[in-house]
């Protein structure tokens, strides 16, 4: 049994298990692409692909737990213990369409020609049983010379599937490796032909790279290439502050939707145009939502700022922006502000203090507010309603969020009684 370091014991049990069946029914196996590179990088594996020369007929005849996930492809999923493996037949590609995917693939039993169809050198590794690595094209060098290249001409790889460029960049982020001089020749040269590319494509690279330990040095790389101006929702590298990303990773990967906030805050985005751009992206409404809500905090304050206040309106406005926001959006935009180098706004001497004292006691305000939310109150629309006598309309919201405002800043208590007593001034005043 190969010893693998970087796997789940019982998962590479299983694969093994796969592998060993398929070759004692005469056909060859190898363990391939990621799997083998990143047990070679000490990276964690999270998932083990399997390529034989059993077609998918006879992978499916092999194995009574399995999905034909992709037979015109050469694709079986295999389920051993619980544990599922994509076990693909060996296989060329040829006339890719749209610059994305093959007009059609051939099925062949040399492992070297199957491995001479993938993007990088060091995804064209395979490995057998006994951990004998095939490398026909250097990939374990390039690992060790922390190198990403292209397997054979880069211009030809990157013409077949463009969303290739984008995964050379995401790999040298990562990895914090160097890319080879005619990989990345043949990448400026094709950036062109990224506007093929389905923008969820282009998102799930960039998800994936904006999560990794260097985001910094795949942004460097896609500022130089200006990669980004080429997809179907561009994005033109000049708009950037570099200065304000300098301390980008200081944010870590599990905070990854912050770093996009952050990003966005160096291109000098509206909340409105960046939730545009981020549609247009592809990003889910929650985390588009949650990297907004940043840059409308950054909005409010920035508004807030421009008129000397004293630290009592200071913090008036403050929890009015909680309100308006989320508690989650105001911490948010507290946690970006300390990666963010001082006077960065270019705004008045006086702007400036009043940030700064924001920032200091934003925390301490967030935590003296008693309610958030119109069902926190001790009173209900209905209750006013009954109180008042009067049919429902757009007052009725209007008092209630008047009412949340009062009682969040601490004019008015959160009881029935001084509520209703509220109510009461608010409609007497209405009506004189």
């Amino acid at each position: 049994m190969v010893q693998w370091t970087q796997v789940d014991r019982e998962m590479a049990m299983q694969s093994e298990n796969v592998l060993t069946t398929l070759n004692k029914h005469g056909y060859k196996a190898y363990w391939v692409g990621g799997c083998v590179r990143d047990e070679l990088l000490e990276r964690v594996v999270d998932d083990m692909d399997i390529t034989t020369s059993a077609s998918p007929e006879q992978v499916m005849e092999l194995f009574d737990d399995c999905i034909p996930t992709g037979l015109q492809h050469g694709t079986v999923t295999v389920r051993s213990g619980g544990y599922y493996f994509e076990v693909t037949t060996f296989r060329t590609e040829s006339e890719y369409q749209d610059n994305r995917r093959p007009a059609a693939v051939q099925f062949v039993q040399d492992i070297k020609e199957d491995l001479q169809r993938r993007d990088f050198t060091m995804n064209a590794l395979s490995m057998d049983v006994t951990g004998t690595i095939v490398d026909p094209f250097g990939g374990q060098a390039d690992i060790k010379e922390e190198r990403v290249r292209c397997v054979g001409s880069a211009m030809e790889r990157f013409g077949e599937d463009a969303l290739r460029m984008l995964r050379c960049v995401r790999f040298a982020s990562v990895f914090d490796f160097k890319i080879a001089h005619n990989t990345w020749k043949g990448l400026v040269r094709q950036k062109f032909l990224l506007q093929h590319i389905a923008m969820e494509r282009v998102r799930t690279e960039m998800v994936k790279m904006m999560s990794g330990p260097h985001p910094l040095r795949g942004l460097e790389l896609l500022y130089r290439s200006d990669s980004l101006a080429h997809i179907k929702a561009p994005v033109s590298s000049t708009r950037f502050n570099k200065m304000l990303l300098s301390n980008l990773e200081q944010l870590s990967g599990q905070h990854v939707l912050l770093r996009w906030s952050l990003i966005l805050i160096a291109g000098g985005y509206s909340k409105d145009e960046a939730d545009v751009l981020l549609r247009q992206w592809t990003f889910s409404n929650e985390h588009r939502s949650r990297i907004t809500g940043v840059l409308q905090v950054e909005q409010l304050i920035h508004t807030s700022i421009q008129e000397p206040k004293d630290t009592v309106s200071l913090r008036t406005d403050w929890i009015v922006t909680v309100l308006a926001c989320g508690v989650q959006a105001a911490d948010d935009w507290l946690r970006i502000q300390s990666t963010l180098p001082a006077g960065w706004r270019n705004q008045s001497e006086q702007a400036e203090i009043q940030v700064v004292l924001v920032q200091e006691l934003a925390g301490e305000w967030s935590q003296s507010i008693p309610v958030h939310d119109l069902k926190e109150l001790d009173i209900t629309g209905e209750q006013v309603l009954q109180m008042v006598q009067r049919k429902g309309g757009p007052w009725l919201g209007q008092l209630m969020k008047h009412l949340l405002r009062e009682t969040a800043i601490g004019t008015i208590a959160n009881q029935h009684e001084a509520l209703s007593a509220e109510v009461k001034r608010v409609v007497q005043d209405d009506q004189t």
